[in-house]
């Protein structure tokens, strides 16, 4: 058996194959070329796209050589796969503003150095430079409407309506195969459980095209969550790549705030831990999960791969000073950037703390607010304060704007000032 596809099993990364025996046969017997590709539908990737890209690496740890495609012609057209409506088209300029951005973030995950080093390519070389007859004529002829239709991404999207432009999405990856199998003597194609069929019109149209090729696809499963919610998404909205969308900080949170159902089957996707570590983390979320020892580990490990030792030194940095209340060892951006998403409320002016509790809507009342005060049940910036006489003053500011209150153990709220 080959090692790498016994891995890829183990983590349960492969969903589909089109030739499993003859695929695990070319992977034994030389250093293939393989391809992923990603649309440039915005600046940045979002952790959603990550699996794909991260399965690509393996084949690369593996001797193989990764060919990483951007979309920047198929990016002018749209992907109907996954979707129940059209995408908004963009301008040309915003389409290659994205490609740059993306192109960084692949800077990041692949090496592009030696013999095997990754190539990186963009798809609107050579589709850009097929007019249209050449399109109808060469490409066209090979792809009949009926096979197009038995496609899952078009049949979804014909009761609801799918442009033209959409509808030929699928031959333009098609293409995509075709000329890098031709031009990198690329032979194999990896993607979401989303892709198959473009992945397989491209397996067929060469194979109309071109007679016999050796052409393989595989698949990557969607990631779930254990509780039915889509997996990417935080309180603040989607988890991208970029750090100025989201912070390594925001990054390295996500990840620690994995569920136990789900953190094991995570460090299997997203990390390149060994079977053992895993296990003996698996064995730690069983017998001892207060410790959130597999947590840690997953964060780490993927906010260090997505962008550097700096980054996650700093985000466990301002995690440490925030779970000890210790806000004085953070700066003001950072303090704002780990309560952003606490409830906040702008009072008035500095007052009477009692005041201030209940204006904020802290405290419900004055009495529950002289009680929490008496109690010690409130802290400010980190100091606990027990004097129900205590004025605010302009030292409790941060930055002179605002100030973090808790109430009991866990509850922060972010108070501004007018």
């Amino acid at each position: 058996m080959n090692a790498l596809l016994e891995d890829l099993r183990w983590r349960g990364l492969i969903y589909q194959e089109t030739h499993p025996e003859a695929m695990e046969e070319l992977l034994n017997k030389e250093s293939v070329s393989l391809y992923c590709g990603a649309d440039p539908t915005a600046d940045s990737l979002h952790i959603g796209h990550l699996l794909p890209f991260l399965t690509l690496k393996r084949f690369q740890q593996h001797g193989h050589r990764p060919v990483v495609l951007i979309g920047g012609g198929t990016g002018m057209i749209g992907d109907p796969s996954g979707r129940s409506d059209e995408r908004v088209l963009q301008t040309p300029e915003m389409v290659q503003q994205n490609v740059d951005g993306i192109n960084r973030q692949m800077e990041q995950l692949f090496d592009f150095t030696g013999g095997n080093g990754a190539v990186r390519v963009n798809n609107k070389d050579w589709l850009g430079q097929i007019d249209l007859l050449t399109f109808l004529r060469d490409y066209g002829k090979h792809v009949g409407v009926n096979y197009m239709l038995a496609k899952d991404s078009i049949q979804s999207r014909l009761e609801g309506g799918i442009s033209y432009t959409e509808f030929t999405y699928t031959i333009l990856q098609a293409i995509d195969f075709g000329h890098l199998n031709k031009e990198h003597n690329v032979k194999l194609q990896i993607g979401g459980s989303d892709q198959w069929g473009n992945i397989t019109s491209g397996i067929e149209l060469m194979r109309r095209m071109y007679g016999e090729v050796e052409a393989y696809g595989m698949t990557i499963p969607l990631v779930t969550k254990s509780d039915g919610k889509k997996f990417g998404k935080s309180e603040s909205g989607a988890v991208w790549l970029d750090r100025t969308k989201t912070s390594p900080y925001e990054f390295y949170q996500f990840w620690i705030n994995t569920p136990d159902a789900d953190v094991i089957k995570y460090l299997k996707y997203f990390t390149f831990l060994s079977h053992d570590e895993i296990d003996a983390l698996e064995q730690s979320v069983e017998q001892e999960p207060h410790l959130r020892l597999a947590q840690r580990k997953l964060a780490e490990e993927v906010t260090k791969l997505v962008h550097d030792e700096a980054a996650l030194s700093d985000a466990v940095r301002i995690t440490e000073a925030l779970f000890k209340g210790d806000l004085a060892a953070l700066s003001a951006a950072e303090i704002r950037e780990g309560f952003k998403d606490v409830p906040q409320s702008t009072v008035t002016a500095a007052a009477d703390l009692v005041e201030l509790l209940v204006e904020a809507g802290i405290s419900p009342s004055k009495r529950q607010a002289r009680e929490d005060i008496t109690n010690g049940a409130i802290s400010i910036n980190g100091e606990k304060q027990t004097d129900v006489s205590y004025e605010v003053g302009d030292s409790d500011k941060i930055d002179d704007e605002f100030m973090i209150i808790r109430r009991g153990k866990k509850k922060y709220f972010m108070v501004t000032f007018n």
